[in-house]
């Protein structure tokens, strides 16, 4: 496995042209709207300023506060909130136009990056496993276990990584809108890729949102 910061990019969400004998299976990015709800808990911001506001409200309009005074007091909640949100959109949105998964029928490339656009070679002959969590909406995550000695970064890779999961760090495609479609392809040519001993115990583990689990073969 190669990590590495890039200058140019010659083929979108490639370092390089891909030499004669390598295809091209599959390309995508993180669904943006799925990754602010998923990774940077936008939703969830949301709704715990609402409560906020809510109970300030409810507390001031019982006592003898007038209604200018409740509004009043309340606005700089809503202010904080919406900043908090806005932020949180916007580095979403940042991370999701910045980040591109490709395979193909040799690697795993992931180029991802704000302020310093890195990009992440990964042999599918070093993938032992690839676990997938898919949402109710179709979208989801697939986290990769390598077999890799040296150590990876968390804050490296973030947030192209299995959440909290530091030692060892796992890889993973973050929010991907069809997540099943990417799975069906990365178990067909990992079981092609890997060794006959290494792809007898390769899977993809698919998993929902209700932690329902399935197993989809990748030997």
């Amino acid at each position: 496995m190669s990590v590495g910061e890039y200058e140019e990019e010659p083929v979108r969400g490639l370092p390089g042209y891909l030499p004669p004998d390598e295809t091209l299976i599959w390309q995508g990015e993180p669904d943006f709207k799925v990754m602010a709800r998923r990774v940077f808990h936008v939703r969830t911001v949301s709704l715990y300023f609402a409560a906020l506001i809510a109970v300030h409200l409810a507390i001031q309009a019982s006592g003898s506060a007038s209604l200018a005074e409740v509004i009043l007091g309340s606005t700089w909640m809503v202010g904080l909130g919406t900043v908090a949100i806005g932020i949180l959109s916007l580095l979403a949105f940042s991370y999701a136009r910045t980040t591109v998964y490709t395979l193909t029928d040799k690697r795993l490339v992931l180029r991802f990056g704000v302020a310093m656009p890195m990009m992440v070679n990964i042999p599918l002959s070093i993938v032992t496993a690839a676990d997938m969590r898919r949402f109710s909406d179709g979208s989801g995550d697939i986290v990769l276990s390598v077999d890799q000695k040296k150590r990876l970064s968390y804050m490296m890779l973030w947030p192209n990584v299995r959440s909290w999961r530091i030692n060892p760090t796992q890889p993973a495609l973050r929010s991907v809108a069809n997540v099943e479609e990417l799975a069906a392809s990365l178990a067909s040519v990992v079981s092609s890729a890997t060794k006959p001993a290494r792809a007898e115990s390769t899977s993809v583990t698919s998993q929902n949102a209700d932690n329902h689990s399935a197993m989809l073969s990748a030997s």
